[in-house]
């Protein structure tokens, strides 16, 4: 910053575009001095040259002020110059009648025709900076026109003639629609770009929140089921050991195991590479819901290691989250996993009995009722978090996840996925609940 163009360099892109916007329309001010202005000084004798290079430079200070305020409005830190914006329409209509009077009492036809160059001008001019802080088109059209029609009645009020009043009021319509749209696409391109940028942090938000999401997703996925079985080992292991039974020490080292297992995962899960491999989970499934007293079997567990990887991953992950729930959210005596290929898709089916046993009023495993939560209920058909990432996984693999209720006593999670190379049907079942 210690160098001249510090200061430059150090500004926004928007910034920079809106001082480039602030720096153009000062220019077209600075314009209207030496085009209309200077040529003043050549106008013989002082009233008439020195009046109107007066009440030029006048406007051209107002038009100034003007457009910094209007631009201001522009870029959302300031009001819009309504008062200011009728000052300079009715300053610059005054000009353009004051200049049309000191060319009527003028001598010889070069000071007139100097003087109506600056009628037009003032015009002109004051079209472009008014343009700046007007809404819509349709205003910028208006002023043009009302403008332009004043250069007319002016001029024949003033004793002009027709042609002269027609070639007036031609160079007054061109030149003031070429300065309304220049400033009209000036303001329009000045908002494109704080919009862009708004949407590009606005974009970069999205993408911090999404990433918290997996990350809180991920988290849920890996560390449900894992609580719940230390839940219910470190239970179990409390009921053996008032019973003075060793296979206590058994279930806390299974515990610790689990643990750091558990430390293991989640570390992978912040590094951001963690794959779930779907005969893994299968068997981990079978193991924990049998140690919570759940009769389980799984079945096409052989297809597993055929899937392409993507697949496996997402499928993992239903296994996951299907023995979480059952775990955690209901009273199952039995329950069945499915693995089937056919048509181009597998699908997994993951079903229990859960809802039949909390009708039933079962009991169940006390033991189960405990590590889940006092009063936990068969999960509903599509809620919660865990399921909700399930359907995000599945529909990146192009897949579908239906869960709920089924024939009145099961529960059913039931995943498919497309298949993009053919695997061998070897070890198909049926569920087993």
């Amino acid at each position: 910053m210690d160098r001249p163009t510090g200061w430059w360099r150090g500004k926004s892109t928007p910034a920079k575009v809106e001082v480039y916007t602030r720096w153009s329309f000062h220019l077209f001010v600075g314009m209207e001095i030496l085009l209309f202005g200077l040529p003043l000084f050549a106008v013989p004798g002082p009233p008439a040259g020195a009046w109107a290079l007066g009440i030029v430079v006048v406007h051209t200070v107002l038009c100034a002020v003007n457009s910094s305020r209007a631009l201001d409005w522009v870029v959302g830190t300031g009001p819009r110059p309504v008062r200011l914006m009728w000052l300079l329409g009715v300053v610059t209509v005054l000009v353009a009648g004051g200049c049309l009077v000191l060319a009527q009492q003028a001598d010889g036809e070069e000071v007139k025709a100097t003087l109506g160059a600056v009628v037009g001008g003032v015009l002109i001019f004051g079209i472009g900076s008014l343009t700046i802080a007007l809404r819509d088109r349709r205003q910028s059209v208006y002023l043009v026109v009302a403008f332009t029609g004043i250069v007319v009645v002016g001029s024949l009020a003033f004793g002009a003639s027709v042609e002269a009043a027609l070639v007036a009021s031609v160079g007054t319509l061109l030149g003031g629609t070429f300065l309304a749209a220049t400033s009209y696409f000036s303001v329009w391109l000045l908002n494109a770009v704080y919009e862009l940028d708004a949407a590009r942090e606005n974009r970069t938000r999205l993408a911090v929140a999404e990433e918290r999401l997996r990350f809180g997703r991920d988290l849920h996925d890996v560390m449900g089921r894992n609580l719940a079985v230390i839940a219910l080992k470190s239970e179990l292991a409390v009921q053996l050991t008032r019973r003075g039974r060793p296979e206590a020490v058994e279930q806390m080292i299974e515990v610790q195991r689990i643990a750091h297992e558990s430390q293991r995962e989640v570390r992978d899960v912040v590094r951001g590479y963690r794959e779930a491999e779907l005969g893994v989970e299968l068997s981990g499934a079978q193991g924990v819901l049998t140690a919570a007293g759940i009769a389980c079997e799984v079945r096409g567990e052989a297809l597993a290691g055929g899937l392409p990887a993507e697949v496996q991953s997402a499928l993992a992950w239903v296994v996951r989250e299907a023995t979480t729930n059952v775990l955690r959210h209901g009273d199952a005596a039995r329950c069945g996993v499915s693995l089937r290929v056919r048509e181009g898709f597998v699908a997994l089916t993951v079903e229990n009995d859960g809802v039949a046993a909390r009708r039933r009023g079962s009991a169940g495993s006390g033991l189960l009722r405990k590590a889940g939560g006092e009063g936990a209920g068969p999960h509903p058909p599509g809620g919660g978090s865990g399921l909700a990432g399930l359907r995000e996984r599945l529909t990146a693999v192009g897949g579908t996840l239906e869960a709920g209720p089924v024939g009145g006593d099961r529960f059913r999670l039931l995943a498919e996925v497309p298949l993009g190379t053919p695997v061998a049907a070897d070890g198909v079942g049926e569920v087993v609940a």
